[in-house]
């Protein structure tokens, strides 16, 4: 089964499998993964990065995505791929002589999950060859709220953006800030609830107000209660419908536009 996930912003692990070049690991960026590995494969004249022409072929193992945008997903490609050079990640010790560029660069992601911003994200950690899968160690495990996930994953095209766009320029037109109980002058200030039951619709930098309330000092909510119906929701739930991406919610956690400018 491949999963299909929009606005799919994601950094992936390229494990070597030629045998000159065995175990090499490259740690890149995309938004595409089928495309992506077939550039790295096909050698720079198809796209592939220097680093990766004439070594292959490689394996895409392991992608991270759920990022809110290509900014947000470079800048932990940037950190994955030079851990000593992050002012977040200066706590992790240098590879060791008997460990692999395999699991090394695993411990590293391991720890990234662990620390701001990047462990109050939506991100979801994806294998998608199974015979690699490594455990996360029981001291670094993943926030409760990142789903570990297996199999193949695939860019779609948002088909919904401007229906949803459409619906929540009505409900903007017509509605009030549930919170704040002001008028919603744009539907891009705004948020509504997913579930089918439920028509709350609030301004953004509200909502997430109202999340932050029992967590002051963050600007990034992790979940908490719908002020309307009061069920429990994800806030990258929230904003995954926002931009017209409900499918395999869930599974599954535009660098134009990012509802944190808002905060």
């Amino acid at each position: 089964m491949v999963v299909e996930v929009e606005n799919f912003f994601g950094v992936y692990m390229l494990y070597c499998t030629n045998p000159k070049f065995k175990g090499r690991i490259y740690i890149g960026f995309t938004v595409n993964p089928e495309r992506r590995i077939g550039q790295h494969n096909g050698g720079r004249h198809r796209g592939g990065a220097k680093r990766t022409s004439g070594r292959g072929p490689w394996e895409m193992i392991l992608i991270i995505h759920g990022f809110p945008s290509d900014i947000s997903a470079l800048r932990f490609e940037w950190a994955w791929q030079h851990p000593h050079s992050s002012r977040r990640l200066g706590h992790v010790s240098r590879k060791t002589r008997k460990e692999s560029s395999f699991d090394f660069h695993w411990r590293v992601v391991s720890h990234m999950l662990q620390v701001a911003p990047w462990k109050r994200l939506p991100l979801t950690v994806r294998w998608l060859r199974q015979e690699y899968r490594r455990d996360f160690d029981p001291a670094l495990q993943p926030p409760l709220h990142m789903p570990i996930a297996f199999g193949s994953v695939r860019a779609k095209r948002n088909k919904t953006s401007s229906q949803s766009e459409d619906q929540q320029e009505m409900q903007a037109d017509r509605g009030k800030c549930y919170l704040c109980k002001e008028k919603i002058q744009t539907p891009t200030h705004s948020i509504t609830c997913f579930l089918p039951s439920c028509s709350m619709i609030s301004h953004v930098i509200c909502l997430a107000k109202e999340f932050l309330k029992y967590e002051p000092g963050h600007l990034i909510p992790i979940e908490g209660n719908c002020p309307s119906c009061k069920n429990q929701v994800l806030w990258g739930n929230l904003i995954r419908h926002k931009k017209g991406c409900y499918g395999d919610l869930e599974e599954i956690a535009s660098s134009q536009s990012h509802w944190a400018d808002d905060l």
